[in-house]
């Protein structure tokens, strides 16, 4: 399968995208002062594990996502004779 030049590049911006978003959602969870991540004797709630659970998902997600991205624009400057 090819990838238009167009889909490989949001393809890796939303690779890197998702990285930026979700290691600033996980700063964010681990200093959260509400009382939703942690309970008052300072352990971790449900509500922690699986928003934790969701970031590390996105993590993977946004690495394999902007990983096909990177292949299709190398593929596609291969193609079109420039050097990468």
């Amino acid at each position: 399968m090819k990838l238009s030049r167009r889909v490989s590049w949001f393809l890796l911006a939303f690779g890197v995208w998702s990285w930026f978003i979700w290691i600033t959602f996980v700063k964010n969870l681990w200093n959260d002062g509400s009382g939703l991540a942690f309970d008052d004797a300072g352990d971790p709630t449900a509500y922690f594990w699986v928003h934790l659970l969701l970031a590390v998902t996105s993590f993977v997600l946004g690495t394999v996502i902007g990983g096909l991205g990177l292949r299709g624009v190398r593929s596609a400057r291969r193609d079109t004779g420039h050097s990468s």
